[in-house]
């Protein structure tokens, strides 16, 4: 399907070059272009311009200092995959990225774009919010950093304003023991969007983060449903007040990937493999990271 809107296309190599296009009306911004591109096609989007950043060194690579993790906007899903760090240090990380789409899409699709599509199956929300990771943005009136767990509000909508760019993603490691775990729903193994998809960190003094996507209008996290686990051991009987609560809050449609009953049925199940799953890799048990448990 050929593109057939006309627009300017510019490819600037430093950030304030790339800010100050984004400052005029009708801008789009080109990264790996996974989403954009489909949406050109789709004769979706009518950009004035396009904004190719991929040359943005400012932009590019992965860092852990200081007990956090830092990607660049420019960060695929293969550059997590690949790296050391995020499989040792962040492997709740690393199980997701493997997740997301096929390998070619993996190689050109950024974590940043992932979430700035703020699409309610987006993968990588619901391991990022349990991370508490912070957003990093910039505009030509300076910076600010937005708490990933504020960041959506709503259907493909987040709090970007118009003239920013989201330049990082800072990931800061727990301090305390832990294990986790995303659990991914699909319909076959292999490419496919989420019908569901629960994450969860485990923590050894026996607090839990949870949060879901694909199974409510927006990414979120599951705080009620955090609070009936705090200081529970996950016998049967506190898995079963977790999932009662997690069904209390999540709000999940009927599409062509699957219903509404269907979705919360699977939620609990998802839920409670994931819970279980997170705890025993916090002891050292349990299958190894990136074997999916759906």
């Amino acid at each position: 399907m050929p593109i057939i809107c006309e627009f300017s296309y510019s490819k600037p190599k430093k950030l304030k070059e790339a800010l100050e296009l984004l400052s005029k009306p009708g801008c789009k911004i080109l990264a790996g272009g996974t989403d954009l591109i489909v949406k050109l096609k789709e004769d979706i989007e009518y950009p004035k311009e396009i904004v190719d950043i991929k040359c943005i060194k400012e932009l590019q690579g992965l860092k852990f200092d200081k007990g956090v993790l830092t990607i660049g906007a420019l960060t695929t899903f293969t550059d997590l995959i690949e790296s050391p760090v995020v499989k040792s240090k962040f492997p709740l990380i690393w199980e997701m990225a493997k997740t997301v789409a096929s390998v070619g899409v993996r190689n050109r699709a950024t974590l940043a774009g992932n979430i700035c599509s703020a699409v309610p199956s987006a993968d990588s929300s619901s391991v990022l919010e349990v991370y508490d990771a912070e957003i990093i943005l910039k505009s030509l009136h300076g910076q600010r950093k937005i708490s990933i767990n504020d960041w959506f509000i709503g259907p493909k909508k987040t709090v970007l304003e118009k003239d920013e760019m989201l330049v990082a993603i800072e990931v800061p490691l727990p301090k305390m023991k832990h294990g986790g775990c995303y659990a991914k729903l699909s319909r076959y193994e292999g490419e496919d969007l989420a019908q569901g998809g629960i994450s969860v960190l485990a923590f050894s003094n026996k607090t839990y983060k949870i949060a879901f996507c694909a199974l409510g209008p927006k990414p979120e996290r599951a705080y009620k449903t955090e609070n009936a686990l705090k200081g529970k051991s996950l016998i049967s009987a506190d898995i079963k007040k977790a999932k009662a609560e997690i069904l209390k809050q999540i709000k999940p449609i009927c599409d062509m990937r699957s219903c509404k009953k269907y979705r919360l049925h699977m939620a609990g199940i998802m839920l409670e493999r994931a819970l279980n799953t997170a705890f025993a890799r916090m002891n050292g048990k349990g299958l190894k990271y990136g074997k999916q448990i759906m």
